[in-house]
């Protein structure tokens, strides 16, 4: 009988741990959550009024995130990023009658590099030079927003598509 109870015990105790670790866990140990849900509402309503701000206005050269500088001239056309160290990002517009990447970039100046048993090692990329030997930093190729399969210069132009070099 005492065992009975003992283990009722022991049941209770754990379901009220169990308890009070979930309100913990869902509360997020804040002692003030007026607080914290007018943050949130604020945030929210902020959030939701310069959305349907940037909506009803067009885009002006003052209003712009960022400029998109059109280079080169072509029949493709395909939108390149690049992503500096501070995480500033310049665009542009690419026009062009290369078949690669690495060659339409190379014919505007836009990047610079070495040749490697791998391909175009690429140091240079806007004027702005990232060696990994020197910097522990190198120059990642992304294609619409996924990390490069291929190299530069070997990545095909796929008209409409978007490219970025991002120092990482």
């Amino acid at each position: 009988m005492q065992k009975h109870t003992c283990r009722k015990s022991v049941s209770l105790l754990v379901c009220c741990a169990l308890f009070a670790a979930t309100a913990l866990f869902t509360t997020g140990c804040s002692t003030n959550t007026e607080t914290a849900d007018s943050s949130a509402s604020v945030a929210a309503t902020s959030e939701a009024s310069s959305t349907a701000a940037s909506e009803a206005a067009p885009a002006t050269p003052d209003t712009a995130a960022t400029e998109v500088q059109v280079l080169g001239e072509g029949a493709t056309v395909f939108s390149f990023a690049v992503v500096d160290a501070d995480g500033n990002q310049t665009d542009f517009e690419i026009h062009t009658d290369a078949t690669t990447v690495g060659d339409a970039l190379s014919e505007l100046g836009l990047i610079e590099g070495e040749d490697s048993e791998y391909g175009l090692y690429v140091k240079t990329v806007n004027g702005i030079t990232v060696d990994y030997d020197t910097d522990g930093k190198y120059w990642a190729f992304y294609v619409d927003d996924a990390y490069a399969q291929t190299g530069v210069d070997t990545t095909e132009i796929t008209d409409g598509a978007s490219y970025a070099f991002r120092v990482e």
